[in-house]
């Protein structure tokens, strides 16, 4: 692809699930893609050939998320990435996906387990944005994955759930601060989603999926492919003017 048609996306967690559908529906839309994955890189090169197979370019780099010590680093690997595989020096979209689920009532969760998701959740997206600024195209797109939990409340979830409530606020301080470079920003929240997130609680588990099925209005919890082709679609021309926006993808759940 030539440099002036070829638009490339850096999806964090982009490996498995809700990631995994994301970049399959990018590359589907003809975007390049550049994945990262934590520890699982037979699932990641899996992506990476189904991308090409889609006619882009793709590659797959080693991330942890929640060690910011490590984020220069990575941006150091994304710029090589970038240059020896993309034959570019700077991308287009950046989607905010990467995470990890914490099940845990309010009164026994532990500052361990509440920095850890606070530096993947929201610390991470907060720095891997601000470092990635160098390398993001003038009128590009950020596009950060919250959750239904920022607007309604489950038991368990008080901090994974104010986190992604931090994300979508820090969306809207993005979009305001980076309209000068064309850049928007917007979060886009799932509702439950049978994948293997949480050990694949809602996926799995009978009861879990039954109740939360009952409470939404389309009658069912999400998969993976209701949340890809609506991040594909925020990167799309047709999208241009959706900035600061909040939409939840989660079939009319608590409504």
């Amino acid at each position: 692809m030539a440099q002036e048609t070829q638009k490339i996306a850096l999806v964090t967690g982009g490996s498995r699930g809700l990631g995994k559908d994301m970049a399959m529906s990018l590359s589907g839309k003809g975007i390049s893609v550049l994945i990262t994955y934590n520890s699982k890189k037979d699932e990641a090169e899996a992506v990476v050939a189904a991308a090409q197979a889609n006619g882009v370019k793709a590659a797959a780099l080693q991330f942890d998320a929640g060690k910011i010590s490590g984020y220069d680093g990575f941006i150091t690997s994304v710029k090589k990435t970038l240059h020896d595989v993309f034959g570019v020096e700077r991308f287009d979209f950046l989607i905010n996906n990467a995470g990890v689920a914490l099940y845990s009532p309010f009164a026994e969760t532990t500052e361990e387990q509440f920095d850890t998701i606070m530096d993947i959740h929201y610390k991470g997206v907060f720095f891997l944005t601000q470092k990635s600024l160098p390398i993001l195209n003038d009128g590009g797109r950020i596009v950060n994955i919250s959750s239904g939990l920022a607007r309604f409340s489950q038991p368990g979830s008080s901090a994974y759930g104010s986190a992604k409530a931090a994300v979508e606020s820090l969306t809207r301080y993005m979009a305001k601060e980076l309209g000068e470079r064309s850049i928007s920003v917007n979060v886009v929240a799932p509702g439950p989603i049978a994948t293997d997130f949480g050990g694949g609680r809602v996926r799995d588990n009978a009861d879990i999926n039954g109740h939360l099925s009952a409470l939404t209005a389309l009658g069912r919890v999400g998969r993976p492919d209701d949340i890809g082709g609506v991040v594909a679609f925020l990167c799309s021309d047709d999208a241009k003017w959706i900035n600061a926006q909040r939409i939840e993808v989660a079939g009319g759940i608590f409504i």
